[in-house]
């Protein structure tokens, strides 16, 4: 490998080291904060992880509460029922707060757009692998 190909490696696992910390811290302030999507950023965290950090990957992968939602993920994009109404039930909340607490202008409807977007890509997922015929 050249110095500037093995630096632009460095850069970019660097990069992609970021980009996991970033997506996890705000999947798991997503676990709290209704409107923001858990499982999309453990999912880019987990992506990003492989390319960067096998500890943290390994970490992700074993974890109680994400370890299932990965390996769910990889078996088939599948996403469990439970993690679809929580996600529908925290978006609903979030649109409805910022309904009644923000002036309704492009921002609040555009934000109320992309959590409807968002949903109907969640339950367009599968729940379980399908069954061979």
């Amino acid at each position: 490998m050249t110095g500037k190909t093995q630096s632009s490696s460095k850069i970019a696992q660097l990069l992609y080291g970021l980009l996991a910390y970033v997506s996890l811290g705000i999947g798991l302030v997503a676990i709290v904060i209704p409107g923001l999507p858990t499982t999309e950023f453990i999912l880019l965290a987990a992506w990003a992880a492989t390319k960067s950090s096998p500890r943290l990957s390994a970490w992700l992968e074993n974890h109680r509460l994400f370890g299932p939602i990965l390996s769910n993920w990889r078996n088939g994009k599948i996403i469990a029922r439970r993690a679809k109404v929580s996600a529908t039930v925290s978006m609903v909340l979030c649109a409805l707060l910022m309904l009644v607490m923000l002036d309704h202008g492009w921002p609040v409807y555009l934000a109320i757009a992309g959590m409807g977007l968002g949903n109907l890509w969640i339950w367009s997922r599968p729940e379980q692998l399908a069954r061979p015929a």
